[in-house]
């Protein structure tokens, strides 16, 4: 009898030691409102091709608009991956199925968020994409860009082109690729769904391409024309459940039984249990093997054992074990699954896990537990531990995210700046070890990288939350930031006596607000020539040159206060094109010398504005005193007087005069639209490469009867979304 009740105490604490705490607190832990807007908004982020007016930032801008060009298509737009630029088609399209998914079980918790519009704008986002990858029923281009050589360049996305190519792959009926082609099937089905009530002409556009994706896959069935990504994204599950996946969702947007029918015929080659008969239940739903979500939906379709059984079995393992068996938990209460991307799983099943809970199939006893874990799952990810996983929300949140625009390098290194200069606001990282251990390092892609697919489960958890405990959501949220210094020169005194000085100066594009390319920069070096003029000699007595290895031209003085005697020397590198992707990119480094003639003695530098504060430590430091010019136009420095450029995201504009309402100012190619080609437009027509514009009336965008560089840097910033009208009047 001792025996019996000695092993019944063990086993029931073997059973306590197995089961989670999956207690639910009465009170809300969490802003879920808040972190599912900004869940949502990170998918901003990672936008590719031209963007909306309505972008929420000021740090992204258009970016790869080539792309498919090398094919003769148009392929712009979807989602750059993760932290890097290139545009996987299998991750993309699952996170675009799931974010449908998303909507389809919670709409009631987006509308209620006031975010049911920018979850259904980037979903829209990525299938208007799919749409143009699919140019012919049986032709699929499925990725855009070399992971390989993108992954060996560190900057920002809207310059990546000008330092690698971007080649486009497809798969067709000689070299197909079931399992990329039956995911974007699944997401372009799951997506007809939530347009059809708002906008049901797409939502059969969608649906169009969905089923001719699902044919082309389903009578290929191979993946052998599927190459380009297998190092970053091989589906070692095979194409079978994702066949599965895109037929329930066909089956669910159309009602028709024959896609049900086709769905339930792949099961007999669902994966199992190594040496049984029983389908595999220990790994999680994610871009690789979506049959846990397609045998979640078919449960509820069918109500068929086959089905509910397995589903129950899989979130048991990650609840409460299976036959002795359960998910590993970290000493602090995350399920952990792997090392890459330990959140994206948990997050996931969480989501999977509030989905069957809810459904009248499912036990109040089961219900209840997997309703615990998803929360105790979702408040981890949140900051249960006293960390967030998620930037830019919470506390002691992630501040050095594997993202290369985010971070903002001018120098084609991830170690330079050694901060983020923009905030990745909403991206799950891929969190800790199995001991809880996390290192927030750009250079851990483990723990630290962020991705399309890490969100999209997550979102749907977010919302599952937030429809069962509420919070809310930051009013009018925008990620608009104060940009720091974009435009520099740096410089040093190499050597100076009483006959000259020769300066070594480093001219800088570093831009992030967004990264951009200027042909148009020159600086100023301002002297005050006093002395010299006291002493008999006059400005054009100056031997003004380029020292050794200096470019751009070089002119002056040039007169700037005759009653002070200030002049100023112009470096100008009109016509050079600086952006920054690496130092052969984002500087150019030149010596500039004034002498006076033969000995005479009489040269000062200590009076000349723009000496003030140089080092003359042969080390390039800012000098805030050499200003520097865009087309003419100041952009950053101080000028003698003391007249600052201030950077802001968005300038007030003052009132503008009258003007007639029949001119679109800025629309200089008269297409109907102010975009980046109205800016190269007239940057042609000042350079004097075309002799007159499409239309000259539209270009004067300040109202002041010329046309000139302060009308191409205003545009430009209205482009940009540094101003909100035109025409403005500064």
């Amino acid at each position: 009898m001792k025996k019996f009740l000695s092993l019944i105490l063990v086993v029931s604490f073997l059973i306590m030691l197995l089961t989670p705490s999956t207690k639910i607190s009465a009170a809300t832990t969490f802003n879920y409102g808040e972190a599912l807007q900004k869940a949502i908004m990170f998918y901003e982020f990672q936008r590719s091709g031209k963007l909306p007016s309505t972008i929420r930032n000021n740090w992204r801008a258009d970016s790869c608009l080539d792309d498919g060009k090398d094919v003769g298509l148009d392929l712009t737009g979807g989602w750059f991956d993760a932290g890097d630029h290139v545009k996987f088609n299998l991750p993309m399209a699952y996170t675009a199925a799931m974010l449908a998914w998303a909507v389809y079980e919670e709409k009631d918790a987006f509308v209620k968020s006031g975010q049911l519009k920018y979850i259904l704008d980037e979903i829209k986002w990525a299938t208007d994409y799919f749409i143009k990858c699919h140019p012919e029923p049986d032709v699929y281009y499925y990725q855009v860009g070399d992971g390989d050589i993108d992954h060996m360049w560190w900057g920002p996305a809207e310059v990546v082109h000008l330092r690698t190519k971007r080649p486009s792959y497809k798969v067709d009926i000689t070299s197909p690729g079931s399992t990329v082609s039956a995911e974007t099937a699944a997401a372009l089905a799951a997506a007809s769904i939530v347009f059809k009530d708002t906008d049901p002409q797409y939502s059969n556009l969608c649906l169009k391409h969905a089923k001719e994706l699902f044919n082309f896959a389903d009578k290929t069935r191979s993946d052998a024309g599927y190459t380009a990504a297998t190092n970053f994204y091989t589906s070692h599950s095979g194409f079978y459940d994702e066949l599965t996946w895109a037929a329930t969702w066909i089956y669910l947007a159309t009602g028709d039984t024959s896609y049900l029918d086709k769905a339930e015929s792949y099961v007999e080659f669902w994966s199992t249990e190594p040496q049984t008969d029983i389908m595999s239940y220990k790994w999680g739903h994610c871009w690789d093997d979506v049959r846990y979500g397609a045998q979640l939906l078919l449960a509820r379709i069918t109500n068929k054992p086959i089905y509910k059984e397995s589903m129950e079995r899989h979130l048991d393992y990650w609840t409460v074990g299976v036959d002795n068996s359960r998910i590993k938990y970290t000493p602090k209460g995350l399920a952990w699954l792997n090392n890459w991307g330990s959140l994206r799983y948990a997050t996931t099943t969480a989501f999977l896990a509030a989905v069957y809970a809810g459904w009248e199939g499912c036990s109040p006893q089961k219900a209840k537990i997997y309703n615990d874990f998803a929360k105790a799952q979702v408040d981890y990810a949140l900051g249960s531990t006293g960390r967030s996983f998620v930037v830019g929300f919470g506390e002691n949140w992630p501040q050095h995210p594997h993202h290369r625009t985010a971070h903002g390098s001018w120098y084609d290194s991830m170690n330079v700046p050694d901060y983020h200069r923009h905030v990745l606001y909403g991206a799950l990282v891929g969190g800790p070890g199995e001991s809880d251990n996390y290192r927030d390092d750009i250079s851990d892609y483990q723990c630290n990288e962020v991705a399309c697919d890490y969100n999209a489960g997550f979102v749907g958890a977010l919302a599952k939350m937030y429809n069962r405990y509420d919070g809310r959501p930051v009013p009018e949220f925008k990620a608009i930031e104060v940009p720091e210094d974009e435009f520099m020169v740096e410089a040093y005194v190499s050597s100076s006596d009483k006959n000259y000085v020769e300066i070594k100066t480093r001219l800088n594009n570093r831009t992030a607000w967004p990264a951009r390319v200027s042909e148009g920069l020159s600086f100023r070096y301002f002297i005050d020539l006093t002395e010299v003029i006291e002493a008999g000699y006059g400005p054009n007595d100056l031997i003004i040159s380029g020292g050794q290895g200096s470019s751009g031209k070089v002119s002056g003085p040039h007169l700037w206060n005759k009653e002070k005697n200030i002049y100023y020397i112009e470096v100008d590198y009109t016509g050079d094109r600086l952006f920054p992707g690496g130092q052969d990119h984002y500087r150019r480094d030149s010596s500039l010398r004034i002498a006076v003639p033969g000995n005479s003695g009489c040269w000062n530098s200590e009076n000349d504005p723009s000496f003030k504060g140089l080092s003359k430590a042969s080390e390039f430091k800012k000098a805030e005193y050499i200003p520097v010019y865009e087309y003419g136009v100041k952009v950053a420095g101080i000028e003698p007087e003391g007249t600052v450029v201030q950077p802001s995201p968005s300038p007030t504009p003052t009132p503008t005069p009258p003007h007639s309402d029949d001119v679109l100012y800025g629309d200089i190619n008269n297409d109907k639209t102010v975009n980046s080609t109205d800016v190269t437009y007239l940057k042609r027509f000042l350079l004097k490469q075309i002799n007159s514009l499409p239309n000259q009336k539209a270009a004067d965008v300040n109202l002041d009867g010329n046309i000139n560089s302060t009308d191409l840097v205003i545009l430009k910033r209205y482009v940009l979304r540094g101003i909100s009208k035109l025409p403005y009047a500064p």
